[in-house]
């Protein structure tokens, strides 16, 4: 059997970059960028409750990834360097490459180095610290929206949440309407692209990771506005817009949680420059709405009359 440490240097030990001390000490040593802050962020994945136990070890190591990932994105940082801890029930060697596999991959994709952490057995669960750069007092925060802004969201909505309401038997769809969301649940993309080019251009940004209403409730609550939103103008796939007429598909776009898109404001005039982003990034933008004096959420149907909905979001503690 082997053990932590075997674990560790035959998995989890590759070369770090910009690091004075990595993996195999009592703690790492970093080297920051002069004139930049650290943006460090941490989340915790537990079985059952933020993913199945049986799902493929390779697409766990992605997500376990990519939602710290997405974080960074909404800051408009620079990720650099990740803490990862594990506990697993038992050893399997191969399930631990397979997961190994995944998450290098795509830490490689946006030239993080993973520097440390720590392994234990126990119920499966993953946690990950994240660490980024961005420029002194540059960074996209949530308590930014202005009275007047307009409201974008990336990609499109309701994918992640669409998918998992099928796994759990609360929607049916066709094995060709699966296979198109199911990816979006289990291998998310982290926005970090889209982060860095709102620097300087956006007002303030969240990621979409407990829903739409909600994460955008945090931008306002944060800044002390409100906002309007229009139902017609969200971004949908064409797989959710076959199903929109379904309570579950309309909530997955709106409250489903798992899209990993990013939510952000940024005064009118900004308009054509953040399209042009969109479009140099191959990534689309939607405005979907604006922010308002009044304190408070209203979605808007195609009517212009007010939608009312029972929750706005996951809660990690439901």
């Amino acid at each position: 059997m082997p053990s932590e440490f075997d674990l560790i240097k035959n998995y989890f030990t590759r070369p770090a970059k910009r690091t004075v001390l990595s993996v195999g000490d009592d703690a790492a040593l970093i080297r920051v960028a002069a004139d930049h802050e650290l943006a460090v962020s941490t989340d915790m994945l537990l079985a059952e409750r933020h993913f199945f136990a049986e799902d493929d070890p390779e697409s766990l190591g992605h997500k376990t990834l990519a939602v710290n990932l997405s974080d960074l994105a909404a800051m408009g940082a620079t990720p650099r360097w990740v803490l990862l801890s594990l506990a697993l029930p038992e050893v399997n060697e191969q399930w631990l490459a397979r997961f190994a596999t995944g998450f290098y991959t795509l830490a490689e994709q946006h030239g993080v180095s993973l520097i440390g952490g720590d392994t234990t057995r126990g119920p499966m669960a993953f946690s990950v610290t994240i660490m980024g750069e961005v420029a002194r007092g540059q960074a996209l925060r949530r308590a930014g929206a202005k009275v007047g802004d307009e409201i974008w969201v990336s990609g499109t909505l309701g994918d992640a949440a669409l998918a998992l309401a099928y796994l759990q038997r609360r929607i049916q769809i066709t094995p060709h309407a699966a296979a198109a969301v199911l990816p979006r649940l289990h291998r998310p993309t982290p926005r970090i692209r889209l982060g860095q080019a709102l620097l300087g251009i956006a007002h303030s940004a969240i990621d979409i990771s407990d829903g739409l209403l909600a994460d955008l409730g945090h931008v306002l609550q944060a800044s002390n506005v409100g906002a309007e939103i229009r139902l017609d103008a969200l971004p949908l796939s064409e797989t959710l817009r076959a199903y929109w007429q379904e309570d579950v598909a309309r909530h997955a776009a709106l409250t489903g949680g798992d899209d990993y898109e990013l939510c952000f404001t940024a005064k009118a005039a900004q308009h054509a420059a953040i399209l042009k982003i969109g479009k140099r990034l191959k990534l689309p933008l939607a405005c979907i709405g604006r922010i308002t004096r009044e304190t408070g959420l209203i979605v808007r149907d195609t009517d212009n009359q007010v939608l009312n909905f029972e929750g706005t979001g996951f809660d990690h503690f439901a």
